[in-house]
């Protein structure tokens, strides 16, 4: 995924490349022709410095500073690179933003040797090991840190990542940019959970210019190979594929015999050689093949199909156009009943219905749906799920986080569902039933007309928390729910839902009633109107502490049917 830009999708699109006989000789003369002569005036070439040492802890500390020229740096172990990265390296002590790290205990015992290349002030001798990092103390606690949406322990992430249900964890892989506060340098980090709600970070599984990756590690997908189909098993357990773009090769395969902890990469790599990214893999039952859906860019934004028998040899099934990058493809049940349909949707949300013979997609309808609406962008479902559920996890994109030693985050994890509508079937998002272990400090208000300029919640105050209400509106009333400045509109005139910059349908039913949740994070609001037809999540900074909340009307009579109150525990251990 290159740096973030609004209008072009941020998480996942291809940094262009050098291709074909062209390019190669381009490359070959580039290599050997001879140097020509700098001008007089030139300015001299960047500094390269160099370090080496024993390694003797488990940590290679890295200190940043926010806004640096960056430099180039590659990490030798015994004489083989094992690390490249680009980093805004601090000059000094006292100019360090933050100080992140690599974990280094593989390599114990190993001659490290580093080289940067890049802006003098940039000091390699600042780089150094350690067992602990600075900063570390104040892990979780930070001040704008997120208490029960997943964070990165430090630097930059974006899009969810081969999300895979195994052995009683539900894996995250994510994009992640380990040494900035910004877009770059992209891995996949890796962290696990028992519940969907209390993460534990494993470290990063994925690297960049590495044996695994001639290039960046973009996006991608994960699964079981239940059955070894793939002969990459080695042990008594199924391995743990993930598929992901490699921007110097194309689509790749890595898989991991030790739960995930660790991955191999595949060595036939790339699979899938073409101009886009973003594979997704999955196991298609009637045909009996596996099924790729991938982001293609050669043409037009279109997504492509291909099926394997053995997930290394591939071929092109179709094209369905009018898609952008992050595609994702599953077959849900409406109602949960024996009738379904196939959904696609990629990173804006989108989606649309239809049946997939396991080669080509064939809608049911003209245009595209849409459930998400504001800084909801790139997500992706759990493959292996139990129970027949569906977890969705977004990238809250635009949730940006100053002065921290983190930026971004993941949007909630819901359960994803089609049901039967008036307008047809439609996809539900509603918030996973496990968030419900945070609750604490409920509080309730009774049903009552709510007067129009008065405060319905005078009194009430709360940091991080939930809200579970109903209300009845009438046809011309402005509902407004204030938290710590920020807003969140129900317009009964316009039908509309709205905070902040982002904007909705509000589905009321007939009788006039809506039910809304609120989730409230340090950073976030996200929204779900309507039993979850419609899910709203938006990026915003509240005031640290107890917020007075203030629920007042406009323009017409309203009535709180249902109203439910509950502060959220953090989900990061103490400090």
């Amino acid at each position: 995924m290159p740096s973030p830009d609004r209008t072009a999708g941020p998480a996942c699109r291809l940094l262009p490349l050098v291709r074909g006989s062209v390019g190669a000789l381009l490359v070959f003369t580039l290599l050997t022709a001879a140097p020509t002569p700098a001008p007089a005036d030139t300015p001299d070439p960047p500094a390269e410095q160099e370090k080496s040492f024993e390694i003797t802890d488990h940590l290679l500390l890295v200190p940043i500073r926010n806004g640096a020229e960056k430099a180039q740096v590659s990490l030798f172990i015994d004489g083989k690179r094992v690390r490249r990265f680009s980093a805004e390296l601090a000059g000094a002590e006292d100019d360090v933003s933050f100080w992140t790290y690599f974990d280094l205990s593989r390599f114990e015992g190993g001659e490290a040797r580093l080289v940067a290349s890049g802006p003098r002030p940039a000091r390699v001798e600042l780089i150094r090991q350690g067992d602990t990092y600075p900063g570390e103390e104040e892990l979780y606690a930070e001040t704008w840190r997120p208490q029960f949406h997943f964070t990165s322990r430090r630097g930059w992430n974006n899009d969810p990542n081969g999300l895979v249900y195994f052995e009683g964890e539900w894996h995250l892989f994510y994009q992640h940019n380990p040494v900035g506060w910004a877009w770059d340098n992209m891995h996949w980090g890796h962290a696990v959970s028992e519940d969907l709600v209390h993460w534990r970070e494993l470290g990063d599984t994925l690297f960049p210019w590495s044996d695994d990756a001639r290039g960046h590690v973009f996006s991608g997908g994960g699964f079981v190979d239940w059955k070894n189909i793939s002969g990459f098993q080695d042990g008594d357990e199924p391995p743990l594929v993930v598929a992901f773009t490699d921007t110097e090769a194309g689509e790749s395969l890595a898989y991991s015999n030790d739960r995930g902890r660790t991955f191999t990469a595949y060595d036939g790599n790339p699979v899938v050689a073409h101009e886009g990214r973003d594979p997704k893999i999955l196991w298609h039952e009637p045909t009996g093949r596996w099924v790729m859906i991938v982001y293609d860019e050669s043409e037009e934004r279109a997504i492509d199909f291909y099926s394997s028998a053995d997930l290394k040899e591939w071929r092109f099934e179709s094209r369905l156009p009018g898609f952008f990058e992050c595609p994702e493809l599953a077959e849900l049940p409406i109602d949960g009943g024996p009738e379904s349909r196939w959904v696609v949707f990629a990173a804006d949300g989108e989606y649309v219905l239809g049946s997939f013979d396991g080669r080509v997609f064939s809608p049911d309808h003209e245009g595209k749906h849409r459930l998400w609406h504001g800084n909801f962008y790139a997500s992706q479902l759990y493959s292996d799920a139990p129970d027949g559920r569906w977890v969705q996890i977004g990238w809250a994109r635009g949730n940006d986080y100053p002065g921290m030693p983190f930026n971004q985050g993941m949007t909630v994890p819901v359960d994803l569902s089609l049901r039967q509508t008036k307008d047809g079937p439609r996809l539900f998002a509603e918030p996973i039933s496990e968030l419900g272990a945070l609750r604490e400090e409920h509080r309730s208000l009774p049903t009552a007309a709510l007067p129009e300029g008065d405060n319905a919640l005078a009194g009430l105050a709360a940091d991080v928390f939930e809200i579970d209400s109903t209300l009845q509106l009438d046809d011309t009333v402005v509902v407004t729910l204030t938290i710590g400045g920020a807003k969140v509109v129900l317009n009964g005139a316009r039908r509309t839902l709205r905070c902040g910059a982002a904007e909705a349908p509000l589905p009321v039913a007939e009788d006039g009633r809506v039910r809304v949740q609120v989730l409230v994070d340090r950073g976030s609001i996200e929204v779900f109107a309507g039993d979850g037809q419609v899910a709203l999540a938006e990026g915003v900074l509240l005031p640290r502490g107890d917020k007075a909340l203030i629920l007042h009307t406009a323009w017409g009579t309203a009535r709180m049917v249902s109203f439910d109150l509950w502060r959220l525990q953090s989900i990061w251990p103490e400090r």
